[in-house]
């Protein structure tokens, strides 16, 4: 059943009206003014807003338009005299979900009451899938099956369950995220939002508005009431992202909200009650921002009741496999382009290589390589130069030109391979002029920089002479 706020002025109307909706189970909060009204929105939270077109102090429109402002979702029907329909019908054009003409009959008013309630409902919840879809990144799964992401995965399992606060540290691109959406999928508020929001992507005033909202006229540029990001996770979970960016400010008010429940809006002196599952993310040692200051040791308190480590990716080498299949079906999503294999040189390549930027570097290592290989599979040399070699490795040939081939002998890596030390051989001898190794190798400068391109040596020889 829905939470009704009824706006009227008239006690007997404001009866009648309360007796008929009662009968349908909903919840009613009452005010007979468009002061009362406006107060009555800044505490609470409602479904439907049934008002009267003209007040005592006002008329309904003034509470359209608050409403309009703070909570676009909303649904507000308006109540109006017979003969003046033609205002009500202004009035939706406005914004009102719909009105009513007195007299009504009963059945009329729970109807439209109803689907008013359903209406409200439906926005939010495409509201809500909006934010989840827009702020989420990456896989919706966590890929591997080393011992590390075993263990990592039992623990999300027995967190999930619970509702206690989470904290996950890990280096940069180890897949936070996903852990904070594996611990959402595990609780029982998987039916509700998850909402994401990255603490270091804000200035201070601005990520405080984000969080917990804001009135009018709360700081420059507030020319509207907001609604802040626990308040639209309301009973899901709010995954705070880089929180070791919160300023003190603000993780005084974070502390507030996850001890008691209770969020202010910046600009409003009112309380608004929430029901949160605050789930942390950093890639900074927290214990040791709180030995030198900046950080609220109660707060890390509060949020490491439970903390989670992501395993870097060179801890886990045997997950590069399936990692980095998954990663190419949704790079050829991504890209709308064909599915590519990944030979499996290259995929030793990568396996000898200890990403600094985790999986996040790897997903960027393979669009690359999605993106200038036109063949349907990428082989080594496909891959940037930085990440093929360590400082001080040379390409070698696999076989002498004037010794015995091979019983078995990739062509096309081969070629490439010979390619490339060629390039690289000519560059040298060149002090590193193109237009001098072109022409000494036969090419046009636009053939020559599309293969310097290929191979990912087009960086080392940006700065040398044309």
């Amino acid at each position: 059943m829905a939470r009704v706020l009824i706006v009227e002025d008239e006690p007997n109307m404001h009866k009648l009206i309360a007796m008929h909706l009662r009968q349908d189970g909903h919840s009613l909060v009452q005010a007979g003014s468009v002061r009362e009204g406006l107060a009555a929105l800044e505490t609470d939270d409602f479904d439907v807003i049934l008002t009267d077109q003209r007040l005592s102090d006002g008329e309904g429109t003034q509470i359209l338009e608050s409403v309009r402002q703070s909570d676009p979702t909303l649904a507000l029907v308006m109540l109006t005299a017979y003969g003046n329909v033609e205002l009500a019908v202004e009035t939706m054009r406005k914004g009102a979900f719909d009105f009513l003409t007195k007299p009504f009959a009963s059945a009329n008013l729970k109807a439209v009451i109803q689907r008013a309630a359903r209406h409200t409902q439906l926005n939010r919840e495409n509201d809500m899938l909006r934010n989840t879809l827009g702020r989420l990144e990456g896989g919706s799964e966590i890929r591997g099956t080393s011992p590390a992401i075993e263990r990592l995965r039992q623990m999300i399992a027995r967190v999930g369950q619970t509702d206690t606060t989470v904290l996950i540290t890990g280096e940069t691109g180890t897949g936070k995220e996903l852990a904070a959406r594996a611990i959402h999928r595990a609780s029982q508020r998987a039916g509700r939002p998850l909402i994401s929001v990255n603490c270091a992507a804000f200035s201070e005033t601005l990520l405080e508005s984000e969080l917990f909202g804001h009135e009018r006229g709360a700081f420059t540029g507030a020319d509207r009431i907001r609604q802040g990001l626990f308040e639209a996770a309301h009973e899901g979970s709010l995954f705070l992202d880089e929180a070791g960016e919160l300023s003190p400010s603000a993780q005084a008010k974070l502390l507030r909200v996850v001890a008691e429940g209770r969020i202010t809006r910046l600009g409003s002196t009112s309380e608004r009650r929430v029901n949160v599952r605050v789930i942390a993310a950093t890639h900074r040692d927290l214990a040791r921002e709180v030995e030198e200051g900046r950080f609220r040791q109660d707060l890390y308190y509060r949020l490491a009741v439970v903390p989670i480590n992501m395993p870097p990716l060179r801890d886990r080498l045997e997950d590069i496999t399936e990692i980095a299949g998954f990663l190419m079906m949704q790079i050829a999503l991504d890209l709308k382009m064909p599915l590519k294999q990944l030979h499996p040189d290259a995929l030793q390549q990568l396996m000898s290589y200890r990403f600094p930027g985790n999986v996040r570097e790897l997903r960027n290592l393979l669009e690359r390589a999605y993106i200038l290989t036109p063949e349907p599979e990428i082989l080594w040399v496909d891959l940037p130069d930085t990440e093929q070699h360590t400082a001080g490795d040379d390409v070698r040939m696999p076989f002498a030109l004037s010794g015995s081939l091979p019983d078995e002998l990739p062509l096309r890596a081969t070629l490439a391979t010979w390619e490339r030390t060629i390039l690289e051989s000519m560059l040298a001898r060149t002090n590193g002029s193109k237009a001098e190794a072109a022409r000494r190798l036969g090419l046009s400068k636009s053939d020559l920089s599309y293969k310097l391109s290929k191979y990912g040596m087009l960086h080392s020889v940006a700065g040398s002479k044309v």
